[in-house]
């Protein structure tokens, strides 16, 4: 390199998934065949409807130049009437933004409203980019500590300390949970309103994960009374609708804070390709009957996963919410990437280490389900063998 790189990079890493995919294409162009369980994209197509959305438009001429910074006005209707239809909350047009995917939104966000020296509370164990960016704006990521012991939802206690301590500008919160697959209750997120409107503090609910193996109602947090004061909520369709690729994404809340929010973002981007846009209205139309058939295939899956998991001799709460499960490694297993890495390198099977959301995450592990049925059921076979092998070669060797 002719000149050095920005003294904000040694503040991050390569995110660990653009590495390992390397790792494993890499292994795959050997002639390996790996199954892979470790990412959260999903592998079913979009619905028809929402295909043919996006070739329609395509098709027109005046498709093809740039959109407005904050998406059209069909965008923001049908995400207002989503959230309305799904989560029961009245939610006007001015106070949605969409956005190139809800990832796009965590970095917006950061820029938008940290100062160097801010400080942002973010989950341990959590999403990476939470951290990623406040970092990157030059803010100190201070995290707190979710466990299983209380079900990986926030200590009122802990969050008091930390903010006690000063400088405390902005808390994430991700429910349901990625990783640990915890849904919140309202009473929780009523409670983390109240504390974080004494504090005067922006609260931000990161919430991709509510329409897939859900075990009740979806839940929004702009549905706790009086929200809209000092929390946003960013969502997704990669995840509930099958569009990772796509990019599509959305921050709701007051339009005072969306209006900071479009100040960065229309910096960096001009505008979302029409045909996604209109493509994207297409989906959030689907009815019920769909999200319940795209469910039950991961239900299935789920079930699976579970097997794989007793094989390890891992174990994990039976109803997590989202497309994950997260389990406990058993207690012979002393370095989790370790242990990982060989079941990578000797079985073709790639799971994800916990660690790589916190330290509190150490002793765990993350099993993607997307992934179709009959990989799954090959990763088992695949485990149980070798499991029979080594049980077989020291009954010899007792012998």
């Amino acid at each position: 390199m002719i000149i050095p790189k920005a003294d904000r990079l040694q503040q991050v890493q390569e995110y660990y998934f653009s590495r390992k995919l390397a790792e494993v294409r890499a292994l795959q162009a050997q002639g390996r065949h790996i199954i892979n369980l470790g990412i959260g994209s999903p592998d079913m197509a979009p619905a028809a409807a929402t295909v043919e959305a996006l070739v329609h438009s395509a098709r027109q001429t005046d498709s093809h130049g740039y959109q407005p910074y904050n998406g059209t006005a069909r965008l923001r209707q049908a995400i207002s009437n989503w959230y309305g239809q799904v989560y029961g909350v009245e939610v006007q047009e001015q106070e949605v933004l969409p956005l190139a995917g809800s990832k796009e939104g965590i970095f917006h966000v950061s820029m938008a409203f940290l100062n160097p020296g801010d400080r942002v509370l973010v989950p341990n164990p959590g999403y990476p980019a939470y951290a990623a960016a406040a970092r990157l704006a030059g803010a100190e990521a201070v995290t707190y500590t979710l466990e299983e012991a209380t079900d990986w939802l926030p200590q009122r206690a802990e969050l008091e300390q930390l903010v006690a301590q000063g400088r405390v500008k902005m808390i994430w919160i991700n429910y349901p949970h990625m990783p640990t697959g915890t849904a919140a209750t309202a009473d929780t997120l009523a409670w983390l309103v109240e504390f974080t409107q004494r504090h005067n503090l922006l609260l931000l609910n990161d919430n991709p994960y509510s329409l897939v193996l859900h075990q009740q109602q979806p839940l929004s947090l702009l549905s706790i009374p009086g929200a809209k004061a000092n929390c946003l909520e960013l969502n997704s369709l990669s995840k509930s609708h099958n569009m990772a690729g796509w990019r599509v994404g959305m921050v709701l809340g007051q339009p005072d804070y969306l209006s900071a929010i479009l100040a960065v973002k229309s910096n960096l981007d001009s505008g979302q390709l029409l045909p996604v846009q209109e493509a994207a209205v297409a989906a959030l139309q689907h009815d019920d009957g769909w999200h319940a058939r795209r469910n039950a295939v991961y239900s299935q899956r789920q079930q699976l996963a579970h097997r794989l998991l007793d094989a390890l001799g891992c174990t994990y709460q039976p109803n997590q919410t989202g497309m994950f499960v997260w389990a406990r490694l058993p207690q012979h297993v002393t370095d989790a990437e370790v242990y990982l890495d060989e079941l990578l390198h000797t079985q073709g099977i790639f799971l994800t280490p916990g660690k790589i959301f916190g330290s509190q995450g150490e002793r765990y592990l993350r099993v993607s389900l997307c992934a179709p049925a009959e990989q799954i059921k090959e990763a088992i076979t695949r485990v149980k063998s070798t499991t029979e092998t080594l049980h077989n070669n020291h009954h010899d060797h007792n012998i």
